[in-house]
């Protein structure tokens, strides 16, 4: 067996050892460690996320839609893409350029959503209002959402993106977290909010504001290889946060800067 064989079958191991079951891992620590019965991984067939890859590949779709934010679909993909035996696909509801919340970027999707019927991992990111209310009101959109997650080891949001798993209905009575200024929203989807950078609650990861997706993936490219590869995955972007101020957190900030905040958010959307 050659080293990247024993690799993948390490990675299989680790995927399948992962995600379901009671239990509840905030980024504080663990409490009642999740365990997968029963996973079904996503076989090298027609309709799974990715295009390429042989037995062993792990597959991870993320959903794009006009008016996404970029770094809570980037962030994550950053810390995922170098895994080995991790494959990361774009996927829309029509392949192609889909504009970032601002209107300054595009990202592309390789795959359309009726391309994709399987996914090990679903990762789905946030955005605006705009940009998050059609996915949360589109029954193509949440359809393949819930079809995906039958089938997933890992069903992941960062920010408001949690809105639209819970507006699929994969949030009830779920423990979970999201963008500071939209927490009280998730009592509307029947989520249980839960500080903390990320939230994990059987095979449902969630992950607060934007930069906290970073942390996020760093904790899925464990789960899915090892702590080492995780790691070095961390060493190799240079992620060693040091901002100059300590602000990131609605805590740590007045009213005022808050008010800031949201304004230079919904000024950039227009």
């Amino acid at each position: 067996m050659t080293g990247v064989d024993r690799g993948r079958r390490k990675l299989l191991q680790a995927a399948a050892a992962s995600g379901l079951g009671a239990g509840l891992v905030t980024s504080f620590g663990a409490v009642a460690p999740a365990r997968a019965e029963g996973v079904e991984r996503a076989e090298e067939t027609e309709g799974a996320a990715g295009g390429e890859g042989g037995e062993g590949t792990v597959r991870v779709a993320v959903l794009l839609y006009d008016g996404v934010t970029a770094l809570d679909a980037v962030g994550p993909y950053e810390m995922l893409c170098r895994v080995p035996g991790v494959t990361v696909t774009m996927v829309a509801e029509r392949a192609g350029q889909v504009r970032t919340d601002t209107g300054e970027l595009g990202l592309v999707a390789e795959r359309s959503l009726d391309s994709v019927s399987r996914a090990d991992v679903l990762l789905v990111p946030g955005g605006v209002e705009r940009g998050t209310t059609p996915p949360r009101t589109n029954p193509a959109v949440l359809d393949w959402i819930r079809r995906i997650h039958r089938g997933s080891t890992w069903t992941t949001s960062v920010c408001t993106g949690a809105l639209i798993l819970g507006a699929a209905g994969l949030l009830r009575g779920v423990p979970a977290t999201t963008y500071w200024a939209s927490r009280s929203y998730l009592a509307d989807v029947g989520a249980i909010y839960t500080p903390g950078r990320f939230v994990e609650a059987g095979k449902i990861l969630t992950a607060a504001g934007v930069s906290a997706g970073i942390d996020m993936g760093l904790h899925l490219a464990a789960r899915l290889s090892d702590e080492r590869t995780a790691q070095a995955m961390q060493l190799a972007v240079e992620y060693d946060p040091d901002p100059p101020f300590d602000t990131g957190s609605p805590e740590k900030a007045d009213p005022g800067l808050r008010e800031l905040a949201l304004k230079l958010i919904a000024d950039a959307a227009r």
